[in-house]
């Protein structure tokens, strides 16, 4: 059983950066896709940011690009979300899942099937 754990949240003015992690532990493949999705209050979760299980294609949202760097490192089963320019609307509950969709459709939740229990990140000054 896979099982996904976030860190690296928290409170921060705008224009701040924080750099969040997902470590992947039980059994999983050697490569792995990952997504980030964010819950604001009242609000649904959406989708951030996601990297192809081969490493060779990403995906952000609109709102975060060029502001947010997705990556992850197979040997350590860790998956990153820098975030730079943090803005107040970016404030949200992050979480991270894993899961092998093809390029095309990597923004999609239903597309992971295993999900982290999520980090809070508030952006206020």
């Amino acid at each position: 059983q896979v099982h996904l754990v976030e860190s690296g949240g928290g409170l921060v003015q705008p224009g701040a950066s924080l750099r969040l992690s997902c470590s992947v532990s039980g059994e999983t493949a050697s490569r792995f896709g990952m997504a980030w999705f964010r819950q604001a209050p009242g609000e649904e979760r959406a989708f951030v940011a996601a990297i192809h299980y081969t490493g060779s294609g990403t995906a952000y949202a609109d709102s975060v690009k060029g502001r947010f760097t997705i990556s992850k490192d197979n040997v350590r089963k860790t998956g990153y979300l820098q975030m730079n320019s943090l803005k107040p609307e970016d404030t949200g509950v992050y979480y991270c899942a894993t899961g092998s969709p093809i390029l095309s459709n990597m923004r999609p939740a239903a597309a992971y099937g295993t999900w982290g229990q999520g980090t809070q990140v508030t952006v206020s000054s």
